[in-house]
């Protein structure tokens, strides 16, 4: 099963999904682009947009039973590996924006998220995602199988307990 992001930079998603994995959960937020985020240009700054990412994907993630103080409980960490930004079109100061966060599945003990910028008019601004290894919180080193609350969290998706995500 191979979860190799795709290159693509428009149209392809860059995770492809196996015919058994389930569907991606999704999550959509909305953010408007204030003055602290643009450069002057008026244009969103091309360092917020993995902020406006991590945005979207803290609450999917934390609505999957992944949220950050999840991971403290269970003393593990899920550092980013790799992140992609692809930069379409630009953003404007006071545009609103939705941001949306797919989670793909993964047997292994890492998360693939990938990120849509979206324009109120629907055309996709930015699209990019993240790789996350989980880790022991304690010694920092990286959990080859995966951790109980992932384990938890596929089960769950799989019974369909995440049908209001998909």
């Amino acid at each position: 099963m191979s979860h190799t992001p795709r290159k693509n930079r428009k149209d392809a998603p860059y995770f492809q999904p196996q015919n058994e994995d389930p569907a991606p959960l999704v999550l959509r937020v909305t953010r408007r682009v204030v003055f602290s985020d643009a450069d002057p240009m008026g244009v969103l700054w091309h360092g917020r947009y993995p902020a406006f990412f991590e945005m979207a994907a803290a609450e999917l993630h934390r609505q999957c039973g992944l949220g950050y103080k999840d991971f403290h409980l269970a003393r593990i960490a899920a550092p980013i590996v790799r992140l992609q930004a692809d930069y379409l079109v630009p953003v404007f100061l006071d545009e609103e924006v939705t941001i949306q966060a797919t989670l793909h599945w993964s047997e292994a003990a890492r998360l693939n998220t990938e990120y849509a910028i979206i324009k109120p008019d629907g055309v996709t601004a930015a699209k990019g995602y993240t790789i996350q290894l989980f880790v022991c919180s304690k010694t920092l080193g990286m959990l080859i199988a995966s951790p109980e609350i992932w384990t938890t969290c596929r089960r769950r998706w799989m019974a369909g307990e995440f049908a209001f995500l998909q």
